[in-house]
C-alpha cells in the first residue's frame, strides 16, 4: 500500500483458490487497502486513536485535538467480495491567532464517513499451485519470470455521507456522493509487499461556491516483515482539491499478539506549512473468524476437505509477515 512510500499484507493459502488466512490481515497501520479481502464470513473490526496538531503559517491558526479512526470489514458470499464500512471521527480546538487576542473554538465531526463493496478482479497467484517445474532446464526453474511483477487487482464503489455544516468538509456540501477506488498488491521475495490505491471521493459535488468539491487521492504504501511477529511500513498519501491539498507521509508498524489480534502505532507528518501537518495513533485490529472450509467431493465419492493434512492447531502457522513462498507468494510460511 505509497514516490511515495509504505503497507500492509493481505495473505492467500497455498492450496485454497480463495483469500482466507488462519491469520488476520489488516490494513492498519497505514490508510491504504490491501487488494485481498477477509475470506467468507470473517468479520473484522480496525480502529485506534490518534492526535493530531496542525499549524498553518500563512493563515496564522492552528488546531490540536483528536480523534480515532475505524473500520468493519466483512466476507460474504465469494472470497474476492468485501463489504467495508469506514471514517474517521475528529474533535479539536481551532485557534485563530491573527489578532492580538486568541480566538479558540471546539469543533468535532466526521472528517470521512463511508461505505461500500471491494472486489479481486484479477489474482496473480490464483493458479500458482498448477505451476510445475521444467524437468530440463534448472535455468528456467530459477529464472526470473517477468509475470511476478503483475500484481493483484481490485475496485471498490461505495458512497460517502457528509453532515450539514461539517467543519472537515468544503462547504455546502452534504449527503451521499459516490466513491470509487482502485486497488493494487505485489507480493515480492523477502517479505516486501507494495500497496497502491487510486481513489475519487465526493463524485459530482459542489460547494457553496459551485466549485467542484471531489478530491483525489493516491497512496503507495511498502512493508517489511521481521520474523513472525513484526512488520515496518513507510506511506505516501497524495491528497488534492480545490478544498484541501497535501503530501502526508507515514512511518510505523504493527505486532502480531495472537492469530486474531494485532496491535500497531504510526506517526504522520508533512514537508509544507499550510498548514504543517503532524499525527501520532495507536491501534488495534481484530476478526471473528466464522469462516468454514467448502468441502469438495473426492474421487472416491465421498466429501473432503480442501484444507485436508493441515495442522489447524498450530498457531499462526502461516502469517503474511514471514518469509516468501515460491509456490505462493503471497501467503508466507514461517519456520518453526
Amino acid at each position: 500500500m505509497k514516490t511515495y512510500l509504505a503497507l500492509i499484507i493481505c495473505a492467500i493459502p497455498a492450496f485454497v483458490f480463495g483469500q482466507y488466512t488462519d491469520v488476520i490481515n489488516s490494513n492498519r497501520p497505514g490508510v491504504s487497502k490491501s487488494a485481498y479481502a477477509v475470506g467468507v464470513n470473517v468479520i473484522q473490526f480496525e480502529a485506534g486513536p490518534y492526535y493530531s496538531k496542525e499549524n498553518h503559517v500563512p493563515l496564522q491558526y492552528e488546531t490540536s485535538g483528536g480523534g480515532v479512526d475505524f473500520a468493519g470489514r466483512y466476507g460474504l458470499i465469494w472470497e474476492q467480495l468485501e463489504l467495508i464500512v469506514d471514517g474517521t471521527f475528529q474533535a479539536d480546538t481551532y485557534t485563530d491567532n491573527r489578532s492580538s487576542i486568541e480566538d479558540e473554538y471546539s469543533r468535532s465531526n466526521f472528517k470521512t464517513l463511508s461505505v461500500g463493496a471491494k472486489y479481486l478482479l484479477y489474482d496473480p497467484y490464483k493458479n500458482a499451485h498448477l505451476e510445475k517445474p521444467n524437468l530440463y532446464s534448472w535455468k528456467a526453474n530459477h529464472s526470473f519470470k517477468w509475470s511476478k511483477l503483475i500484481p493483484a487487482v481490485s475496485i471498490y464503489a461505495g458512497a460517502n455521507y457528509d453532515t450539514e455544516l461539517n467543519p472537515f468538509t468544503p462547504q455546502g456540501i452534504e449527503g451521499f456522493s459516490p466513491k470509487i477506488e482502485i486497488m493494487t498488491q505485489h507480493n515480492f521475495v523477502s517479505g516486501w509487499v507494495l500497496i497502491m490505491n487510486l481513489s475519487k471521493n465526493r463524485i459530482g459535488m459542489k460547494d457553496s461556491s459551485d466549485q467542484d468539491a471531489s478530491d483525489l487521492q493516491y497512496i503507495f504504501t511498502l512493508t517489511h516483515s521481521f520474523g513472525k511477529k513484526w512488520v515496518a511500513f513507510g506511506e505516501y498519501q497524495g491528497i488534492k482539491s480545490n478544498f484541501y491539498a497535501d503530501d502526508l507521509f507515514r512511518l510505523g508498524g504493527a505486532y502480531l499478539v495472537s492469530k486474531n489480534l494485532q496491535l500497531d502505532t504510526a506517526v504522520t507528518f508533512n514537508v509544507k506549512d499550510t498548514p504543517t501537518v503532524f499525527g501520532l495513533n495507536f491501534g488495534a485490529s481484530y476478526r471473528i473468524d466464522l469462516h468454514k472450509d467448502k468441502e469438495i467431493e473426492a474421487s472416491n465419492g465421498f466429501p473432503t476437505n480442501k484444507n485436508q493434512g493441515k495442522n489447524k492447531n498450530t498457531e499462526s502457522e502461516y502469517y503474511k509477515f514471514g518469509e516468501d513462498l515460491d509456490s505462493a507468494p503471497t501467503e508466507y510460511k514461517m519456520d518453526n
